[in-house]
């Protein structure tokens, strides 16, 4: 009788969003991939190396299958409906629906625990935590927090999502709607009246509309805008979408690291 082996956790995977992609590949682990998210930019190599499966609301469910995958990964409610789907095709798939900073190191650590990879995925979630810290901490020296505005989209005008909100907050910032940052769903941060963005006088815009260029010359155009520090002083800026609304490493790294610079920067201006 052959030597029975433990698995070691699913060896075909497919990833429906990219977080998960770019986490698996800075935990070495990137050969268990056999398909990804065909908006997956990060890291640049893997629309190169893996064949591109599924959009964000829908997927090439028979693609998918003849990979013949072990686990899919996915985010959110919203992927509810090919989750379910593969499903009923005889597919494990685990769908993760972090909304906060918390959230987003649970479902990294869940992810390397399930690739048999809990002791690396720790030590690089522990040196993302203490980055963050000391991102903290830097920005105690500000003046006063400067009043942001996180844009996610133009029209309607989207503010931003909990973990975007959290990361500005230990960035330096001060996020000028909270009480929307906490909805899920964009359809529930739309700012119902525009005016009212004008009336919170932010200090700061930030955007990153989704999948489009941000256009400061047009902001700045908007009515009443003139009225804003933000405008007056030249303070609009773009963080592209997969570096700050993707829930997993990049937001942690490269989206805070660039909402930093933002804040730091403009604390320069008024020291």
């Amino acid at each position: 009788m052959n030597r029975l082996e433990i698995p070691r956790g699913p060896r075909r995977i497919v990833c429906l969003t990219e977080e998960t992609t770019e986490w698996l590949y800075l935990l070495g682990e990137e050969a268990r991939i056999v398909g990804i998210s065909g908006y997956t930019v990060r890291p640049p190599r893997a629309r190169q190396e893996k064949p591109r499966v599924s959009a964000f609301l829908s997927a090439k469910i028979e693609r998918i299958l003849a990979l013949q995958p072990d686990c899919v990964f996915g985010f959110s409610d919203l992927q509810a409906d090919i989750a379910s789907e593969l499903v009923r095709r005889g597919v494990q798939v685990t769908i993760f629906n972090q909304r906060s900073v918390d959230e987003i190191f649970s479902m990294m650590y869940q992810v390397a625990a399930t690739v048999g990879r809990a002791a690396e995925g720790l030590a690089q979630l522990e040196r993302m935590r203490a980055r963050l810290l000391e991102i903290e901490a830097a920005a105690r020296s500000l003046p006063r927090r400067p009043r942001v505005f996180f844009e996610e989209w133009d029209d309607p005008h989207i503010s931003a999502i909990r973990w975007v909100s959290e990361l500005l907050a230990i960035a330096g910032g001060e996020d000028i709607f909270p009480e929307l940052a906490r909805q899920p769903l964009g359809r529930d941060r739309i700012v119902a009246d525009p005016a009212e963005i004008v009336r919170r006088q932010p200090d700061i815009v930030i955007g990153s509309w989704c999948g489009k260029k941000f256009r400061p010359e047009q902001v700045a155009a908007r009515p009443g805008w003139d009225a804003l520090a933000a405008v007056r002083d030249r303070q609009l800026f773009e963080i592209k979408s997969a570096a700050i609304l993707q829930p997993g490493p990049a937001a942690l790294t490269d989206g805070v690291e660039q909402m930093h610079r933002i804040v730091m920067e403009w604390g320069l201006r008024h020291a």
